[in-house]
């Protein structure tokens, strides 16, 4: 895939295009803005995509990419398409509960459920 970046590893099976993030840390403005530039581009280039963020690499995000998350999940739904995320840390899914953004998403233990759940 020529368009493959270096923060995302991105894989398609079965209609699903399944994203990892290469970042352990998701903090920095630089770092959450080529994020959502490249998870826009997935979006807009897909129409109706079954997106899934599988957050296992994933130790630390900031509430601006709370916010990044957000936005894309309003995206994704404006183009008829579905987002599910897995994988979440314990830490990290503490703060989609304070945030209430537990309820916002469809969040799953494992890559394998949310991909089931599509």
């Amino acid at each position: 895939m020529p368009n493959e970046t270096t923060r995302l590893k991105v894989t398609r099976s079965e209609g699903i295009c399944e994203v990892t993030f290469a970042d352990r840390k998701i903090l920095d403005e630089l770092c959450i803005a080529e994020l959502q530039d490249e998870l826009s581009k997935l979006v807009d280039a897909e129409p109706g995509i079954k997106l899934l963020l599988n957050f296992g690499n994933v130790d630390h995000l900031s509430s601006a990419a709370l916010g990044m998350l957000i936005t894309l999940n309003k995206r994704v739904v404006a183009q008829n398409g579905k987002l599910k995320l897995s994988d979440i840390n314990p830490q990290i899914m503490e703060v989609f509960k304070i945030t209430r953004l537990n309820k916002m998403f469809d969040i799953h233990v494992e890559a394998k459920s949310a991909r089931g759940a599509f």
